[in-house]
């Protein structure tokens, strides 16, 4: 971790910005883009939202995505939704610029959907009814590293509920026109390094993972820098952090990167997915997943993606998980 921090991530160039417009106390800048082919906002997306009460993104009724984020430049919300053929956003904050900026970045412009070719009838299938999946890519590393470190070895629940506590009382209001849904901006990497070690108990959140994020935290421009790396650099920026391993890197480097290849071992539940899909053994492993997914080499994560969209999951057969409530004891 030796080296001096990057500098500030410069604001990119906003190709037809729209002047900035007012609407009751609230300015916003705007912006649409048409996407080289096509996009379902919801597939594209959703990897973002971190369960149904997630402070920081929202899905409203006519298919309206609202996404609180920390830029670079500061605090942003971003609105999108389809217009035809076209997809229209709105910015707010002082990260409104730099969002707009990376909208067709975030929504898989850069991706190549036509890299994966499928060796599996499941597979094709699959591709051929989600013509819009396009793999997202953020450009920002802690607001996905923070949540993977509160979802690791626990249920999904415990984690949701822990990142929705935690954002809701050390977050920010998110900028614009957003009281009504209850959106917040996660902290900032100070913020999180001062929760006391009681709010994190109070979040149920154990002392291993709240010690791997205040290690992360405290390198947060280095971590950051992991974004415009090629994945196997990114993934070594990341784990040199303790308490990072592969399943959280993999999780982090899919949303921050857009990385098709950042298939998540150390799954719960995925090798038996993948498994059950390829080979009709639900009691597969790692070592056998990643042997079913060798044809994928490159496309690993998009492979897992379209399996899981495949509806081709194992019954489940055993006990759910129960969670554990820390702020109990």
């Amino acid at each position: 971790m030796a080296g001096r921090f990057a500098p500030r991530t410069a604001r990119p160039a906003l190709p037809h910005q729209a002047a900035p417009t007012a609407r009751g106390d609230e300015t916003f800048l705007t912006r649409e883009w048409t996407p080289p082919g096509p996009l379902d906002l919801r597939l594209v997306l959703s990897p973002l939202r971190r369960g149904p009460a997630d402070p920081t993104f929202r899905m409203t009724a006519g298919g309206t995505f609202w996404r609180a984020t920390r830029t670079p430049e500061g605090p942003g919300t971003l609105r999108v939704a389809a217009r035809g053929d076209r997809i229209g956003a709105r910015a707010w904050g002082p990260g409104a610029e730099w969002l707009l900026a990376g909208l067709p970045t975030l929504l898989g412009a850069d991706d190549d959907p036509d890299a994966f070719t499928p060796h599996h009838r499941l597979l094709a299938v699959a591709r051929h009814r989600r013509p819009g999946l396009r793999l997202l890519r953020t450009g920002l590393v802690m607001e996905s590293l923070i949540p993977s470190i509160l979802e690791q070895k626990v249920t999904t629940d415990e984690a949701y509920r822990a990142w929705r506590l935690l954002v809701r009382r050390y977050g920010t209001p998110a900028p614009g026109p957003t009281a009504e849904l209850g959106l917040h901006v996660m902290p900032d990497a100070r913020t999180w390094g001062m929760i006391p070690s009681w709010e994190w108990h109070k979040a149920g959140v154990d002392t291993k993972r709240s010690a791997t994020i205040l290690r992360a935290v405290r390198v947060a421009r280095r971590l950051e820098e992991a974004s415009s790396m090629p994945l196997p650099e990114a993934t070594a920026r990341l784990e040199l952090i303790p308490g990072i391993g592969p399943w959280t890197s993999a999780e982090t480097l899919q949303r921050s990167n857009g990385a098709p290849d950042a298939v998540t071992v150390g799954d719960y539940h995925l090798p038996g997915i993948v498994g059950h899909a390829l080979a009709d053994n639900r009691h597969a492993d790692d070592e056998e997943m990643l042997t079913l997914l060798t044809p994928y080499e490159g496309q690993r994560h998009r492979a897992a993606r379209l399996i899981l969209l495949s509806g081709r999951i194992p019954e489940r057969r055993g006990p759910r998980m129960t969670p554990r409530n820390i702020a109990a004891l």
